[in-house]
């Protein structure tokens, strides 16, 4: 079991739930958390709050919530898996309370955090997404666009799916693109997570694509309005591209990891296996880390013992 299960709530003590409340502001005006990322560190560091305050009998300051021994620490973790959380779930609950520790500690005098932000995580194996082929991402973007009998439907998911696989834009960047940015520039500014810009360059087909769109769609697109609509003229679900993705795979007869977001994994792998930069490619994607690129990029051992071959000096 990966989830978190619900659990009753427990007694937060009046300073424990203002420190908490005064870190989650902290997180979405200086560093720009999104709202679904503040949801989530804020029931996963309350449920921690919820069993100290049950644990050690009484209510918690800022001094004590900054200097928790690493036993209590590991009471909470021995709990949580004895809840059914399972090893990733833990991991990012941690991660928030060490995140939460940290912020604490900075704000008390005296205080040591080193046992709450020296302790490891519960090991997982990483989920390693699925990319499709240089073949399956083209044929599947064509067969998509063949689910409508609708032209300008078609020309839509043919749109969004070409940028999600020639920009590697997530379908909420897609998505959330403003009628304003037709037509396309070669270099677009994409606001991803957490706010954070970045700058992705755009393949001719997709400015092609998103122009076909825009000159069948039959809705007035204002410049401050979504670019890509719905049969009803209202912003695209997800849902619905996800749902014609679907349909393609089936198909096509790929596997249910060939979803939207399947096609911005093999923008990186592909981009990696031709020998772009890693680094570039986590500019491109928007990643704040290395090793989250590392993990979208798959390169078969064949492609790496060529590299090797021809990069190292004794080969």
């Amino acid at each position: 079991m990966t989830g978190r299960p619900s659990a009753a709530p427990l007694p937060i003590s009046p300073q424990a739930s203002a420190a908490l409340s005064n870190w989650l502001s902290h997180l979405r005006a200086i560093d720009g958390a999104s709202e679904r990322t503040i949801t989530a560190y804020n029931r996963d560091v309350a449920g921690y709050l919820a069993f100290l305050a049950q644990h050690r009998g009484g209510t918690e300051g800022m001094a004590a919530l900054a200097s928790i021994p690493l036993g209590d620490l590991r009471a909470w973790m021995a709990h949580e898996r004895a809840r059914g959380v399972g090893a990733r779930s833990l991991a990012r609950a941690l991660s928030a309370v060490k995140g939460f520790t940290a912020w604490t500690a900075d704000r008390t005098n005296g205080t040591d955090a080193t046992a709450v932000l020296s302790a490891r995580g519960p090991k997982f194996r990483r989920k390693l997404p699925r990319p499709l082929s240089i073949d399956g991402a083209s044929d599947i973007i064509d067969t998509a666009a063949d689910q409508s009998a609708e032209p300008w439907v078609a020309a839509r998911d043919r749109a969004v799916l070409t940028l999600l696989y020639g920009c590697g834009l997530r379908i909420s960047e897609a998505l959330g693109l403003a009628a304003a940015a037709h037509p396309l520039p070669e270099v677009l500014r994409i606001t991803g997570k957490g706010g954070k810009e970045r700058l992705v360059p755009v393949l001719p087909v997709a400015r092609e694509a998103v122009a076909e769109y825009v000159r069948l769609c039959p809705f007035d697109l204002a410049p401050a309005d979504p670019l890509f609509r719905g049969t009803r003229g209202g912003p695209l679900n997800p849902r619905l591209v996800q749902a014609v993705m679907e349909k393609a795979r089936m198909q096509l007869g790929l596997p249910a990891t060939a979803t939207p977001h399947a096609l911005r994994h093999s923008f990186a792998t592909h981009l990696l296996a031709a020998g772009g930069d890693l680094r570039a490619i986590q500019e491109l994607l928007g990643h704040a880390s290395l090793s989250t690129t590392q993990a979208y990029t798959a390169v078969d051992a064949a492609r790496l013992m060529e590299v090797y071959a021809s990069a190292h000096p004794r080969a």
